[in-house]
């Protein structure tokens, strides 16, 4: 596929942030990724979901949520990485830009968070309603979301590892907040990094799924079970 690939710096309030962008011609949308507690855009799972996301005709935001400088930081407090209204909040002046500037030529935004990343997601889906059309978490704490989960209107779907049964539980009761459309999807055999061998694989391939449902302007909301 002939993907346009470009690094960028995004302004998110009081800081610019570094950012990787593929679009593919004509992209459905264009999903931003909200990587996990000491996580970075380079993170080579989020990378791989991506991927498959452009493969399915989809455009994908790769950013590093803190600055440089920040991260040195949190490598020795860990205080920011587990700083959800901070990263919500970046994330959702990223979003304005994405609407903004139509990197894709579309505005049709989804966000995809890995773990602490998960719960920024719902935040930030919570705080710009009307730009964000889907969500998906992958192993993440939506819990961490806290009063947000009420006010998410986009179509949301958890995935969780079958091993996972702390964040299974977490998400559970998390699935019971959610008033959007919402799935919880378990990936049997699967501990919280999905690093056993196809497990990934499955993680990528809903994640495309649901985005391509739900992100093209065309294509209304769906009737989704609330099912686990």
């Amino acid at each position: 596929m002939d993907l346009r690939s470009s690094t960028v710096t995004v302004p998110a309030g009081e800081v610019d942030l570094s950012a990787d962008l593929l679009v593919p011609p004509q992209p459905a949308g264009v999903v931003l990724f909200a990587h996990g507690s000491g996580s970075s855009r380079h993170s080579p799972r989020n990378v791989a979901v991506a991927h498959t996301l452009n493969a399915g005709g989809l455009g994908t935001v790769l950013v590093d949520l803190l600055t440089p400088a920040e991260d040195e930081m949190d490598a020795v407090t860990a205080e920011l990485r587990f700083d959800i209204g901070l990263l919500a909040g970046r994330l959702a002046a990223i979003v304005d830009w994405l609407a903004t500037e139509r990197p894709g030529g579309t505005a049709s935004v989804g966000l995809f968070g890995a773990s602490t990343g998960a719960a920024a997601a719902l935040v930030a889906a919570a705080q710009r309603p009307d730009l964000v059309r889907a969500v998906v978490s992958r192993g993440g704490r939506p819990d961490l979301a806290g009063a947000a989960l009420d006010q998410v209107r986009a179509p949301t779907l958890l995935l969780v590892g079958g091993l996972d049964e702390q964040v299974i539980t977490l998400n559970q009761e998390a699935l019971s907040r959610l008033t959007a459309p919402a799935e919880l999807r378990v990936v049997p055999g699967a501990t919280h990094l999905f690093e056993e061998p196809g497990t990934l694989e499955q993680v990528a391939g809903a994640a495309k799924r649901w985005f391509q449902a739900n992100l093209p302007v065309t294509v209304g909301v769906p009737s989704v079970s609330r099912r686990q």
